[in-house]
């Protein structure tokens, strides 16, 4: 699933693309919207709130888009061939005299009057990305439940908004425990320097094509997708297992030997075998 880092991005693509133009082309390809037609409304803006999309266009109109795992939004100049996938995969598009917006494989679309954004997006936490951003109520709503796995408390976006599996996995590297960890039982140390922590992996990685967080010539990642190779660290070998966010198991990564805490055991259920994973670009 994008993370906020790669939210932010599309959300700029979309906004350079489309904010301040009159949409000659609206094209809603879901049962619910199928009659719906923009045309002759300018598009106002594109904003990131977590993970989620708002693009607002006058007349008080908000288009609500949520990527999920496999969606993504394209950006077409006039006669450019489109490459975001087949064309029974494509949700919406959004058409200026120049510029064409595709949306494949979107999982969450739905139209919405702008007063009303807050039904779709007033559930999130504190956005790591955005002007609401407070860290000292993210680590309120991270402690608030101590008995809750690191890890999981970390993807809740109610609790802040714009980490996925990636950084979860990342950010407990770094803060030196395992995403098992009850929440509670964080150092005060780290836990007090993990809001400002998280935002600075966010704030480093919106403006990039690929995701980095360790500074490292040839290495992107700490754990994330480096199962079973050895760590940037110690040369432990990476673990992998299976970690539940409150919806579905996600696979988690850390080692053993840099990260203290809780884990599964080797051979039980949620232990994977260790195999490497596919490279994640932001």
């Amino acid at each position: 699933m994008p993370e906020g880092d790669t939210v932010w991005q599309a959300a700029k693509r979309l906004h350079e693309a489309l904010a301040g133009k009159v949409l000659t082309r609206s094209d809603f390809r879901v049962p619910r919207y199928a009659t719906v037609d923009l045309t002759g409304r300018t598009v106002l803006d594109t904003v990131p709130r977590g993970k989620h999309l708002l693009t607002r266009f006058e007349g008080g109109l908000t288009l609500h888009t949520h990527l999920r795992m496999e969606g993504t939004w394209k950006v077409y100049g006039t006669g450019e061939r489109w490459r975001g996938g087949p064309g029974h995969q494509i949700r919406a598009i959004l058409g200026t005299a120049d510029r064409t917006a595709v949306g494949y494989r979107l999982q969450v679309m739905e139209l919405l009057r702008t007063s009303e954004e807050e039904q779709v997006v007033g559930h999130l936490g504190p956005d790591l990305l955005g002007p609401d951003w407070d860290p000292e109520r993210a680590l309120a709503n991270l402690l608030a439940d101590p008995a809750r796995p690191l890890g999981e408390a970390l993807l809740d976006q109610r609790n802040l908004a714009g980490i996925g599996n990636i950084y979860k996995s990342e950010l407990c590297f770094l803060l030196g425990v395992t995403p098992w960890l009850p929440v509670g039982t964080l150092p005060a140390d780290r836990a007090e320097k993990l809001p400002a922590l998280a935002k600075r992996l966010l704030e480093a990685n919106r403006d990039r094509p690929v995701r980095q967080t360790t500074g490292l010539h040839r290495h992107d990642l700490f754990v994330y997708g480096r199962a079973p190779r050895p760590c940037l660290r110690c040369r432990t070998s990476i673990r992998l297992a299976d970690q539940g966010d409150g919806s579905r198991e996600r696979p988690t990564y850390w080692c053993p030997t840099c990260q203290t805490g809780p884990a599964p055991v080797p051979g039980s259920p949620q232990h994977r075998r260790d195999r490497p994973a596919p490279r994640r670009t932001a």
